[in-house]
């Protein structure tokens, strides 16, 4: 399949100590960059249907993180410090630095908006404006698992010990993975994904080396992650750039509070929150109110 999801983007491989990271960049070289990180299972592909508008005004960055795509997906070790978000977003910040670009907006769905809050905490003054998509923290989203430990948790099997759930998922990736994009997709469906987009992401996750790196990013979000999120809320660092907290109005629990009420009691207390009407894919469901809802904020 060759159709370009991202015309008149370039396509470079970019090196870096921590291996060779792909990414798509469009856009004005003199616009404020913008750097937009996917989620999981999927890649930067995830954005082909708001990037081109936003490379309008503005220097867009569609990296592949590690571990998914086309990056690089090095071993795990056993104190998961290879795939923890603290890791991730240093590695992030030399991909950028590396384009030239030391200060930034993020835009980051799902794992990336992970990486993008940890990124913030850890250097205040490296982003100019975060937006995050349809997660809450690392630790309440822990502890909203563990107040219901007999709901599965895709986040409990896939942060169990090496190599259970990597021989699980191998069985039969194309089922596990398409599973969970129905299941967290608003009408439960494949409709809202390109497939070209839907070609990349089985071309990634059908490699043996890639679902040890997903479980890997599980087991550090299980460990050196929340233990980052405690010592941060313990020592009272919060998110100094301006934040939007954006979500769908079907995928996360709104049952005990609001994701926005969660970020503020947390790390957030001066974000803003946007909502749209979908499932938990808001850059492929509904992009027009997504990119609606980015540029406002990015302006």
């Amino acid at each position: 399949m060759t159709t370009d999801l991202f015309p008149r983007f370039a396509a470079p491989w970019i090196d870096i100590p921590a291996g060779r990271f792909f990414a798509r960049i469009g856009g004005p070289e003199d616009g404020s960059p913008v750097l937009l990180l996917h989620g999981f299972p999927q890649s930067h592909a995830c954005w082909h249907r708001i990037a081109p508008a936003l490379a309008e005004r503005h220097r867009v960055i569609c990296l592949d993180l590690k571990g998914y795509g086309w990056s690089a997906a090095p071993e795990g070790d056993p104190r998961h410090a290879a795939y923890a978000k603290r890791t991730l977003a240093a590695e992030v910040v030399a991909v950028m630095e590396s384009l030239g670009h030391v200060h930034f907006a993020l835009v980051g769905h799902d794992r990336g908006a992970r990486i993008g809050y940890r990124l913030a905490l850890d250097e205040p003054g490296r982003i100019a404006r975060l937006a995050l998509l349809d997660i809450l923290p690392t630790l309440v989203q822990w502890e909203r698992i563990e107040a219901n430990p007999r709901k599965p948790s895709h986040w409990h099997f896939l942060a169990e010990a090496a190599p259970g759930p990597e021989q699980a998922i191998g069985r039969n990736p194309d089922a596990y993975f398409e599973g969970l994009l129905r299941d967290w997709s608003g009408d439960g469906s494949l409709e809202a994904f390109a497939p070209a987009a839907l070609h990349l992401y089985r071309q990634a996750w059908g490699v043996p080396e890639r679902i040890q790196a997903f479980c890997e990013d599980y087991r550090a979000g299980a460990t050196r992650d929340r233990e980052a999120d405690l010592a941060d809320l313990a020592a009272g660092r919060r998110l100094a750039c301006p934040t939007l907290i954006l979500t769908g109005d079907s995928y996360l629990d709104r049952s005990t509070e609001t994701p926005l009420a969660a970020w503020q009691r947390t790390f957030a207390p001066g974000a803003v929150a946007a909502e749209v009407t979908s499932g938990h894919f808001l850059a492929e469901e509904n992009p027009a109110a997504t990119l609606a809802a980015l540029q406002a904020f990015l302006a």
